[in-house]
């Protein structure tokens, strides 16, 4: 199942330094682990933000909501979720 993600990160001023850069390195390696097996399709910055929109291809809800849920920076994000399904005038499949 494919899902558009939208990451808003809001990390808290007050968070020390040494301990935000820990969870950046934390959640980039993450993140690259998940492309690598081909759950985290897409990943788009937004320009002029701390901001992503995302394709993930997971076999169900639950899947998602723990995979998002192990991100490191979860605590301290926004995330919108929209389910996707295959156009019918696509030239592609997904």
């Amino acid at each position: 199942m494919l899902y558009m993600v939208h990451m808003q990160v809001n990390i808290p001023a007050i968070l020390p330094k040494d301990e935000a850069d820990r969870l950046k390195a934390e959640e980039k390696a993450y993140a690259q682990k998940l492309q690598q097996e081909g759950k985290w399709r897409h990943l788009w910055r937004v320009a002029g933000q701390y901001a992503n929109y995302s394709v993930f291809d997971v076999a169900s809800n639950d899947e998602l909501h723990d995979t998002l849920m192990s991100l490191p920076l979860y605590p301290y994000m926004s995330i919108s979720v929209t389910p996707l399904a295959q156009h019918p005038s696509a030239i592609a499949a997904n």
